[in-house]
């Protein structure tokens, strides 16, 4: 693979699309999608869209499919592979990290490749045995020398799992109920997770695996929301703490000319420092005076305000 370094406009020149590489990666969720859309509409199609030498979109089917419905410019720029799979693993490789894709999603990846990745690792496999091999393939291939192809190890390889992740992806791709994939699908589930409960209804007769599995996600789900919701009270809790610290501290400072003086002469502070501390002063007096403004103006119920209200109004 390598860039060409040919560009186009595409005023010039229009892209098209290959279902096998369009489909290849997971769907955008509706919110990156929507993200993504939003972002193009307000600043254009700054990164370009990579296609191969057929013109063929290889990185950028989500902007291209935008950039198109809202008549939006973008540029091309020309990448050449030895192959569709050279162009498939690239693909893989470079979405890997921006869409953080999880290990479920790139076992699926690597599913989709397996028989090109099969047939490719043959073809290293002959070449490096040598001319001996060669000759023994091209007199009679049904006899010729072959080391058996380690399918899960390649497959881990080409989307950079361990042999064993692939391992758990191929067992819950065969053997899972369909709730298990479309949790794992929505990544309600880790990997391990889903692999577990496959295990686990495997132990019960055919027809109660599905309900069993359903159960099982559920409570998986059940889970992560109690663990979210304990999580949030605890993030409240801390900024919670952190407001009333800064309020006893703050009020258990009497400022005066006297005792500022004594903490400008104990702390030794410079001019410099000084004048630092005279901007984080302000700074505090400005976060104080916004606390003030929210409870009193958002906070405080409006009849309590209200009532208030009327008792200072001497009229």
């Amino acid at each position: 693979m390598h860039n060409t370094g040919t560009e186009y406009l595409s005023t010039e020149r229009k892209p098209h699309v290959l279902d096998e590489l369009a489909s290849l990666l997971p769907p955008l969720s509706e919110e990156q999608r929507s993200s993504l859309e939003a972002d193009l509409l307000s600043n254009g199609c700054y990164s370009p869209i990579v296609v191969n030498e057929d013109l063929a979109v290889v990185d950028g089917h989500n902007r291209f499919e935008i950039c198109e419905a809202h008549n939006i410019p973008f540029r091309m720029l020309v990448f050449s592979f030895q192959d569709m799979l050279e162009a498939k693993q690239w693909m893989v490789n470079t979405q890997r990290g921006r869409r953080n894709l999880q290990p479920w999603e790139l076992g699926k990846i690597a599913l989709k490749m397996q028989s090109e990745i099969e047939a490719h690792a043959r073809a290293n496999q002959s070449a490096a045995g040598g001319s001996k091999t060669a000759e023994a393939l091209r007199l009679n291939s049904d006899k010729a020398p072959q080391e058996k192809i380690d399918t899960r190890q390649v497959l881990a390889d080409s989307v950079g799992l361990s042999r064993d992740t692939m391992s758990r992806v191929m067992k819950i791709d065969q053997e899972a109920p369909e709730p298990v994939k479309e949790a794992l699908n929505h990544r309600e589930l880790s990997l391990n997770q889903g692999y577990n409960i496959t295990k686990q209804v495997q132990k019960l007769p055919e027809e109660e695996r599905e309900q069993a599995a359903a159960e099982a996600v559920e409570q998986v789900r059940s889970k992560k929301t109690i663990q979210q919701k304990d999580a949030e009270r605890e993030r409240k809790a801390k900024i919670a703490k952190a407001f009333s610290t800064a309020f006893e501290k703050a009020c258990a400072i009497e400022v005066t000319e006297e005792n500022v003086g004594f903490w400008v002469e104990c702390s030794r502070m410079t001019p410099s420092e000084m004048e630092d501390m005279v901007s984080e002063a302000r700074e505090l007096s400005e976060a104080f005076s916004r606390i003030a403004d929210i409870i009193e103006q958002d906070i405080l119920p409006r009849d309590w305000r209200d009532e208030r209200g009327a008792e200072e109004d001497p009229h």
